[in-house]
C-alpha cells in the first residue's frame, strides 16, 4: 500500500490536523459505538487521536493501533502509557491480524488517503468478528471544509497547477456522498448507515492556519514544495488576503463536516 498523505514531522501534523482529529474522535466513537470488554482495532492511528480517546474507556480489553508511517508510529508510541494499547507499523490493505480478532475496526480520517480504499475496508471486515462493527470517517473536502476550500480555491485562481491540485484534493477516494456507504456494501457489510459529523477548526491567526502548509505538511503542503520561491510567496500572500478578508489578522473559525459510515459483519 502507498499513502497519498505527506508527513515530515509529527509536530507539523499536529498543527495541521491532529488537534482537529482529537475534536472529531469523540463524535466518531459515539457513532461507531463501544461496549465493555471489547477488543478494538484503530486503522491508521496517526499520532493517536482516536487511539487515546478510545483508551479513556476503562472498560475496553485491548486496543491495537496501526499506521503505515513510521513517523506516526514513533510519535504515538512515545505518548502511550496504557498497557492495553499496542501500536505498530502495518499496511491497512494487508492487516497483520487473524480473522475475527476484533469486536470493532475503526478508521479515523484514513480511507481517503488509501489508494485501494475498498481493499482496506475488506481487511477491516476480515479481522472483525461476526456481529462486530466496521466504521470509518473521512473529511468532505469538496463540500464540507470551508477553510480549506477557501485556501485551495484561492490557489486554483492563480495557476493551472493550482487548478489541478484542487481537482485532486476535492475528489480523493471515499469523499463523495454515498461513496463510502457503497464501498461498505460492496465489501459485504450489512445494515450500513452513513452520517455527517461536524466540528469547528479555530485558528489564532494566519500563521496558525498557514504554518504547517508552508512547511510542506499534508497534501497542500506537498503542492507548495513544487513551487519556486517567488510563486510560494505569491500564493502565501493571496491565501493570507483570503483568510483576513479585509480585516486585521487574528482569530478565525471554520466549520468542517466529515462523512461517517458504519456497517456490521455478517
Amino acid at each position: 500500500m502507498t499513502s497519498t498523505f505527506t508527513v515530515h514531522a509529527a509536530s507539523g501534523y499536529e498543527q495541521l490536523m491532529g488537534r482537529w482529529s482529537r475534536r472529531l474522535a469523540p463524535k466518531f466513537i459515539d457513532f461507531a459505538g463501544l461496549a465493555a470488554g471489547e477488543k478494538i482495532l484503530d486503522v491508521g492511528c496517526g499520532t493517536g487521536s482516536l487511539t487515546f480517546e478510545l483508551a479513556k474507556s476503562a472498560d475496553l480489553a485491548e486496543i491495537q493501533a496501526i499506521d503505515f508511517s513510521p513517523v506516526f508510529v514513533a510519535a504515538a508510541t512515545g505518548k502511550n502509557t496504557d498497557p492495553r494499547v499496542t501500536i505498530s507499523q502495518a499496511d491497512a490493505t494487508a492487516l497483520p491480524f487473524a480473522g475475527n480478532a476484533f469486536d470493532r475496526a475503526l478508521a479515523l480520517l484514513v480511507l481517503h488517503f488509501v489508494p485501494e480504499a475498498g481493499k482496506a475496508v475488506a481487511e477491516m471486515r476480515r479481522v472483525t468478528r461476526p456481529g462486530g462493527v466496521v466504521a470509518a470517517v473521512v473529511w468532505d473536502h469538496y463540500g464540507g471544509m470551508t477553510g480549506m476550500r477557501m485556501m485551495i480555491d484561492t490557489i486554483a485562481a492563480l495557476s493551472e497547477s493550482g487548478r489541478q491540485m484542487r481537482s485532486r484534493y476535492c475528489f480523493q477516494p471515499m469523499m463523495q456522498p454515498g461513496e463510502m456507504k457503497r464501498t461498505f456494501v460492496e465489501q459485504g457489510l450489512a445494515d450500513v448507515s452513513e452520517a455527517e459529523l461536524m466540528i469547528r477548526m479555530d485558528y489564532a491567526d494566519f500563521g496558525d492556519f498557514w504554518g504547517p502548509i508552508g512547511a510542506g505538511e499534508g497534501p497542500l503542503g506537498k503542492y507548495m514544495t513544487t513551487l519556486d520561491a517567488a510563486e510560494r510567496e505569491r500564493v502565501e500572500a493571496a491565501v493570507r488576503d483570503a483568510y483576513q478578508a479585509g480585516r486585521p489578522d487574528g482569530p478565525r473559525s471554520f466549520a468542517n463536516v466529515a462523512w461517517a459510515c458504519r456497517g456490521f459483519v455478517r
